[in-house]
């Protein structure tokens, strides 16, 4: 098995790519032992000491460290996803596949009102934001709109990244703007 590594806009976050499907829908991140409790992998992970942040993508799985340089992590991470993939174990202790997007939908906060405000700027983040972000390890997601603000949740090489406040002020934001005349600002959540 080989798996690719790749950095990101992000230097305290790896990507990994193990060559197969990581998740088939969605996201997750994990960013303590506990919570990874359902995620074996994830719970490796985090286990190895200056790893605090586990995210699965669709096709890759992305680490973030505060400690150690990466040439003294990377060893550890390789051999505990190449060790995941070869036992043919689940990802998920429990079987399932659920992401973290069903605990995300419950969580938006938006008026009726924005509801279609609300469906055009949830598409234009599906379709061209999430799509990109995904390709340097990361994922955003939509969290709520209130008085022309849009509160964005970033996850993975996202969460952290010293680039994360252009990205979301000189891109997202005037991708936004430029779509949605409601929209005067984004915001982090």
């Amino acid at each position: 098995m080989f798996i690719q590594t790749e950095a990101t806009p992000n230097p305290s976050t790896l990507k990994f790519i193990p060559g197969r499907i990581v998740l088939d829908s969605g996201t997750m991140e994990f960013t303590s032992r506990e919570a990874a409790a359902r995620s074996p992998l994830a719970e490796t992970l985090l286990g190895v000491p200056g790893i605090t942040s586990v995210f699965y993508g669709s096709d890759f799985v992305t680490v973030t460290k505060d400690g150690p340089d990466w040439q003294h992590l990377k060893p550890a991470i390789l051999g505990a996803i190449m060790e995941h993939y070869m036992s043919g174990a689940p990802l998920l202790a429990d079987g399932s596949a659920a992401s973290d997007e069903a605990a995300d939908a419950d969580a938006e906060f938006f008026r009726e009102e924005d509801a279609e405000t609300v469906a055009t700027i949830k598409e234009l983040i599906e379709t061209r934001v999430r799509p990109a972000v995904a390709a340097d390890g990361g994922d955003i997601t939509f969290r709520g709109f209130k008085d022309g603000i849009v509160y964005l949740n970033m996850k993975g090489a996202c969460s952290g990244c010293p680039s994360s406040t252009a990205t979301l002020q000189h891109g997202i934001q005037n991708l936004l703007k430029h779509f949605v005349p409601d929209v005067v600002e984004v915001r982090p959540m």
